[in-house]
């Protein structure tokens, strides 16, 4: 895969996720921690860095910060991950809905490491 290609595609699956939390906040208020305040606030947040990283992904002069905003987005939505899989096995949710949950884990890692990879300038 090319790296233009590459990148193209990470930032288009950000902008397009970060879309779905003013679309459907409510999905995403769902899987939130019950810890932390503002639920719709948090989303809408989310989605607007999710926005605006995946965008600076294109100008190769913002791309090395949008990356370094993305990574630290996903370390930061960890937590509604592990939140959303605690809540599928306390529902007694299907085993195999429960191991795709488990799964979706190391995709966030899978995630930063790609982020960094189509981030980190060339030289």
């Amino acid at each position: 895969m090319g790296s233009s290609f590459s990148r193209t595609l990470l930032a288009s699956i950000f902008v397009a996720a970060g879309l779905l939390h003013f679309v459907a906040p409510a999905a995403y208020e769902r899987i939130m921690p019950p810890y932390l305040p503002l639920h719709r606030e948090l989303v809408y947040l989310s989605g607007a860095c999710e926005i605006l990283g995946g965008l600076g992904l294109f100008p190769r002069r913002t791309r090395p910060v949008a990356g370094i905003g993305l990574i630290l987005l996903l370390v930061a939505v960890l937590p509604a991950n592990v939140q959303m899989l605690l809540d599928a096995r306390a529902a007694e949710k299907p085993s195999w809905w429960v191991a795709l949950l488990w799964l979706r884990l190391p995709l966030q890692l899978a995630l930063v490491v790609w982020v960094r990879k189509v981030s980190r300038p060339r030289g």
